[in-house]
């Protein structure tokens, strides 16, 4: 371990050397390397984690600039996975990057997913967002879920078993504007607070948002935190047997 590249973490009492040997053994998958994903790896990367495994079946566009800080003007058609593996292993030589150039479907997601501590959903559309979560839920992996619009982004953990998943929050698919707005710097924001969520569950320390969402607005600059519910009936995780936390 580079303890002076951790020092100013490894101060903390909740974290320590403990903790970070937590990190280096960790393996994180973050689904999607574009507004959430950039941030979220780059976060994930500079605080040790072990092993990163970028998934995203996307190469660079111009419209993708103002928010996916992981990518440049000289990666404009490079694929997503393999320029965001690039600037990782720059920023952390210490840490392994795993570059996924593949899409999550039906026939490679639990192959892509399997083995992770913890899986962020940094995508861009709910058809594979649901996916993900099922996933998750069969493997019994947290997940990290964040969605942004505009000024807004919503943020919650879910802990298979323990918690609503995503079926729960939304039982019916929420209706997709493509292409959305974003501003870039909510993306940013709310992709640091997945990671941050990411490193609590993988160290152990701290609250997790575990049945609740976390709402914020950077037009008002407000933040709400409300309850989520469990639905008995949710096809997705109504067979599981609860533990409430």
């Amino acid at each position: 371990m580079n303890r002076e590249r951790y020092a100013r973490q490894i101060m903390l009492k909740d974290w320590g050397e403990e903790g970070q040997g937590k990190l280096q053994s960790a393996r994180v998958v973050v689904a999607g390397a574009g507004g959430l994903g950039s941030p979220a790896s780059i976060y994930l990367a500079a605080a040790g984690v072990g092993e990163l495994r970028i998934i995203d079946g996307d190469v660079v566009e111009p419209s993708n600039l103002n928010r996916q800080i992981l990518h440049w003007d000289r990666d404009i058609g490079r694929a997503k996975a393999v320029s965001a593996e690039e600037k990782l292993k720059n920023l952390n030589g210490d840490i392994k990057v795993i570059p996924i150039m593949q899409r999550i479907e039906e026939s490679n997601g639990e192959e892509l997913i399997r083995g992770a501590d913890v899986v962020l959903d940094c995508l861009d559309n709910f058809s594979t967002r649901f996916l993900l979560n099922k996933i998750c839920l069969k493997l019994s992996i947290p997940l990290v879920h964040s969605v942004i619009y505009g000024f807004e982004g919503r943020i919650t953990t879910i802990i298979p078993g323990k918690t609503p998943c995503l079926s729960c929050i939304y039982p019916q698919k929420p209706i997709e504007i493509r292409p959305f707005p974003v501003v870039g710097v909510v993306a940013g924001i709310m992709g640091c607070m997945e990671a941050l969520e990411a490193i609590k569950l993988v160290i152990g320390f701290g609250t997790p948002l575990l049945g609740r969402m976390l709402r914020f607005d950077g037009e008002r600059m407000q933040v709400q935190i409300f309850p989520l519910k469990r639905r008995e009936s949710c096809p997705d995780c109504g067979n599981l047997d609860f533990k409430e936390v």
